[in-house]
């Protein structure tokens, strides 16, 4: 029975907040995240308002486990030795007919892993990211230095030493000697 992977449950809270200057004509109103935080127990798994006035909401999304896996240490890695460790968020905006009377944004993934991050920006997803704490910074580097072990470097073979190559690909050789022209062949 292979062991439990190692792992952390957590909440989400986004925040809907009231745009100002110019840019309200077009958009009153913009979701960012707030915070990640440990779940609680009780929490539930259901988002939940958890207040509202005028300049905006704030929405509870309970129920993410943030796993470690070995073949993400390298992005582990990353995030732990860059200068500011942090959470990264995927949320998407979703119609809760049930839940608001707008759309909401709704998390969908909560990460460690630069890779990982990197990979929903590639498939354009909304990522946010906010700064881990140095309790969890440190149970992630932990994990990293113990599956991640960098590829040793390879030397670099010097240019000179290196074959030449026409631009079609073809062996091509370059010579030194002087290039005589035309009737100007060696003496007698």
């Amino acid at each position: 029975m292979t062991p439990p992977r190692p792992g952390l449950q957590v909440a989400v809270v986004m925040r809907r907040e009231r745009v100002a200057g110019p840019m309200s004509r077009w958009q009153p109103w913009r979701w960012v995240l707030d915070q990640v935080l440990p779940q609680a127990p009780g929490q539930g798994e259901a988002p939940r308002l958890l207040a509202q006035d005028e300049n905006g909401q704030r929405w509870l999304h309970p129920g993410f486990r943030v796993q470690l896996f070995r073949d993400e240490a390298e992005g582990y890695f990353l995030n732990a030795s860059s200068p500011a460790p942090c959470w990264f968020v995927l949320w998407r905006m979703e119609e809760q007919a049930s839940l608001a009377d707008e759309a909401i944004a709704r998390p969908a993934a909560v990460s460690l892993s630069y890779h990982e991050a990197g990979r929903w920006l590639d498939a354009q997803e909304t990522v946010e990211q906010l700064p881990a704490p140095p309790a969890v910074v440190a149970w992630m580097r932990a994990f990293a230095e113990a599956h991640y072990a960098p590829e040793p470097r390879r030397r670099q073979r010097p240019q000179s030493f290196q074959g030449l190559q026409d631009r079609f690909g073809q062996p091509a050789s370059v010579s030194t000697g002087k290039r005589l022209g035309p009737g100007q062949g060696e003496g007698p």
